[in-house]
């Protein structure tokens, strides 16, 4: 796959990354009156679903930085190439995960 490619697939990557953290941090709507009493109600599922929104978020900005860390790379000449050891990265992972910065072994 050449580099070309290889950026537009990781640009693409990138915004569509960009667009699931910003739906994700978009206020909810007619949150109304909140009860966070003994038994689960609509407050307590609001909560879970806030708590697993956060965590989907954190693992959202995880993946940008290494997809802009790709990026770079690519401006670089050095992508494909393990960030940690410098051996080349196997090309069935970088296919699969274009953004992948680290070789198997250091993932």
């Amino acid at each position: 796959m050449g580099q070309e490619r290889i950026a537009a697939e990781l640009q693409a990557k990138e915004a569509d990354l960009l667009e699931q953290m910003a739906r994700l941090t978009r206020p909810e709507q007619d949150q109304g009156a909140i009860s966070f009493g003994k038994r689960v109600g609509d407050g307590t599922a609001m909560a879970v679903d806030r708590l697993t929104a956060v965590g989907a978020h954190s693992n959202l900005q995880d993946i940008l930085a290494q997809v802009r860390r790709a990026l770079a790379k690519i401006e670089e000449s050095s992508y494909g190439a393990c960030d940690e050891c410098g051996t080349q990265i196997a090309p069935g992972r970088l296919e699969v995960r274009p953004w992948s910065t680290h070789c198997v072994e250091h993932s």
